[in-house]
């Protein structure tokens, strides 16, 4: 049996209270969505951003137990976190998508994405939408860029007139005097 080292069974406690989470969540607790929700932390430290977010979760779906994390997506990976009188186990594994958080809630699973810190307010508002919506097909890694991706043709002409440069016609096709 390999010994245990002292780092990964130390409990780490955030010194400044939990801050409310930027959380979107599916309203109904529907068990055939792709995603429960979305979250938006301010920054990437685990200690400073994961209380406020457990204890939001708590109160809509029941005491999380333990929280998986994608192992790139954060500055430090504590192992035990101490909150609300409790120590919450948390597992950073390298298969996990980045864009990806996994809390278990006794026999429940909610899958929240993981909107960066940095991402512009209007993408990160459009994606917690789509994140939690019931009719959500789109998964936790290709949300960003299905709501950046432009879904219409640019009013101002310019690719039809790049096209037209190239050879292409948007007008009639002129016909040849004989």
């Amino acid at each position: 049996m390999a010994a245990t080292s002292a780092a990964a069974r130390m409990t780490t406690t955030s010194l400044t209270p939990p801050s409310t989470p930027r959380l979107r969540m599916e309203p109904t607790g529907a068990r055939r969505t792709l995603l429960d929700g979305a979250w938006w932390p301010r920054s990437t430290d685990p200690v400073a951003e994961l209380p406020g977010l457990v204890l939001a979760i708590d109160k809509l779906r029941g005491p999380v137990t333990r929280l998986v994390l994608a192992a790139a997506g954060w500055d430090s990976h504590p192992r035990r976190l101490g909150l609300a009188g409790r120590v919450l186990r948390l597992g950073y594994f390298s298969s996990q998508p980045v864009s990806l958080l996994t809390a278990i809630c006794g026999n429940d699973r909610i899958d929240l994405l993981v909107v960066p810190p940095n991402t512009a307010e209007g993408t990160a508002d459009a994606a917690m939408v789509l994140a939690a919506a019931t009719t959500n097909l789109v998964h936790a890694q290709h949300i960003l860029l299905a709501v950046s991706t432009p879904t219409t043709r640019p009013i101002d002409g310019t690719a039809e007139d790049a096209w037209e440069a190239e050879g292409g016609r948007t007008g009639p096709t002129p016909t040849r005097a004989m």
